[in-house]
């Protein structure tokens, strides 16, 4: 409707002046009411290579990531039900396929697990948050995870239903803090100053985790 139209009105006058920056905004937006993220995200690419301060720009490259990042994943979650009836099967096959090892607790009835991952059913995996996210796959083959972050000097959490494996933490952490949270107040909680840990229970050790890295590269940490 009128939001194409006007992303058409916008293409042609990027067309005729490639650094229009006021006709680069409103495709971006328009792409963003159209929920066409990764367009959106383009078209501010786009603009602030000729303003990197539009502050426009800034937040809506920001909202774009967030929305592409989460909303894109809950509008394709699948489960392994849809795939295989035996889906505990499935589960430990995609696992042993990228060298992921999980722990669970064996219940009051079975006190042994046998074969460990051959138990394991990735879509009984379900987050106590009330989202009730669960590790599924997507239209491609990829796994998504819910992860929970923690700031513990701040008693604070933040918690992402579906984070792709090969996403780095770095592009998350761009997106959860293009803005300064209202409990920072003195400012530390920067995307290139944070130090990143994971916790192995059993174990009770912490484990540094490199920013850079992706979530399958962290899950496949030899400890």
């Amino acid at each position: 409707g009128n939001y194409r139209s006007a992303l058409n009105d916008a293409i042609q006058a990027k067309k005729l002046k490639p650094t229009h920056l006021k006709a680069i905004i409103r495709g971006a937006l328009c792409h963003m009411e159209l929920k066409n993220f990764s367009e959106a995200i383009a078209w501010c690419e786009e603009g602030l290579q000729i303003d990197s301060k539009e502050k426009k720009l800034v937040e809506m490259r920001a909202k774009a990531d967030k929305l592409k990042l989460e909303g894109t994943f809950l509008g394709i979650q699948t489960d392994f039900s849809t795939h295989c009836q035996g889906r505990a099967v499935l589960g430990a096959e995609v696992l042993c396929e990228r060298n992921i090892k999980l722990i669970q607790e064996p219940s009051d009835e079975e006190e042994e697990v046998s074969d460990g991952l051959a138990e394991i059913s990735l879509d009984g995996f379900h987050s106590d948050s009330a989202t009730g996210a669960k590790v599924h796959l997507d239209a491609d083959g990829n796994l998504n995870w819910p992860v929970l972050f923690l700031y513990p000097e701040h008693e604070q959490t933040d918690f992402t239903v579906a984070f792709h494996e090969n996403s780095r933490f770095i592009d998350h952490l761009m997106v959860m803090f293009a803005e300064l949270p209202p409990w920072d107040l003195e400012k530390k909680y920067l995307p290139n100053n944070l130090e990143l840990y994971f916790e192995d229970e059993e174990r009770e050790e912490m484990y540094e985790v490199n920013p850079e890295h992706t979530l399958l590269q962290v899950l496949q940490h030899k400890r």
